[in-house]
């Protein structure tokens, strides 16, 4: 193959991409930078306007939950130097879920500075036989691979990362490993919970998706439910989100920007209301012919 024809395969599988409907998630990512900033004590916000990720401050490294969309390895990284931070000093990863769009810098992060990799058991077992339902074929990059997580987490696990202890529990639905996840942070004189639900999208509940992946009863949408039930009452006084759509975490940030004295991540309502949303959106989903 010539130079000129690989140019033009190439130019070829771009233009698709960004004709597909997949390829505003992966063009152009640097438009969605969100400048970095403190939540609460020692939690902080690296992620962009679609995709959150989170920091903490563990006193013995840091821990970063989800690692931003394949593509927006480089933005994250920066993210991070912004907030004052050192990205080889990430020595944990968990992951919310088994999605491109939230392990992006997961191998950058682990071939780089060792961290590891916390991903839950049923979806290390999705990445091993079910690859494809991990959408990482959809990233645009040939080159963006899956990975063998350093450590499976399983329902009602508790581990420690530093000083931080973490509560564990599978939530499936979106994937069938979401991780639902429950800690304390500080800002030195007070402590606040953290809740943290792995992912609420719908997109894997629909009709044509459940069938392509053999789940002809629906049951995942039954289980979606009893997910929300399982942790719908856990105390949480700060409620950490999967999408900054989740949370309202924009509109929320320039609040604490204009409000100085109040934080509006503080809610202990927050949670419950959510996922109960969630829960009735569901039935909805349930119950529209056009899904059955």
């Amino acid at each position: 193959m010539s130079m000129k024809s690989e140019y033009g395969f190439y130019m070829q599988q771009q233009n698709a991409l960004k004709a597909s409907g997949n390829g505003r998630f992966f063009t152009d990512q640097e438009s969605r930078y969100t400048e970095p900033f403190q939540i609460y004590g020692n939690l902080y916000y690296v992620g962009d306007s679609w995709v959150c990720v989170h920091l903490v401050d563990t006193g013995d490294g840091l821990l970063m939950f989800d690692a931003g969309n394949c593509g927006a390895q480089a933005m994250l990284v920066y993210s991070i130097w912004k907030a004052g931070f050192d990205p080889a000093d990430v020595k944990w990863i968990i992951l919310s879920h088994g999605h491109m769009d939230h392990f992006g810098a997961a191998n950058f992060f682990k071939r780089m500075f060792g961290t590891k990799i916390y991903l839950s058991e049923p979806d290390a077992k999705m990445f091993r036989e079910h690859p494809e339902q991990s959408m990482v074929q959809i990233s645009g990059n040939c080159m963006d691979e899956l990975f063998e997580p350093d450590v499976e987490i399983h329902d009602g696990e508790r581990l420690k990362f530093g000083s931080t202890e973490i509560q564990f529990y599978l939530v499936p639905g979106h994937t069938e490993g979401c991780i639902a996840c429950f800690f304390d942070v500080t800002d030195g004189k007070e402590r606040k919970r953290v809740g943290y639900y792995g992912g609420f999208g719908f997109n894997t509940l629909q009709k044509d998706f459940l069938m392509e992946i053999g789940d002809m009863t629906f049951e995942m949408r039954r289980k979606y439910l009893n997910s929300l039930k399982k942790v719908r009452d856990e105390e949480v006084e700060l409620f950490m989100g999967n999408h900054t759509a989740n949370v309202d975490l924009l509109a929320k940030r320039k609040y604490m920007q204009e409000h100085p004295d109040k934080n509006p991540f503080l809610d202990s309502q927050a949670w419950k209301e959510y996922l109960d949303e969630k829960y009735e959106e569901l039935l909805q989903l349930m119950n529209d012919p056009r899904q059955n």
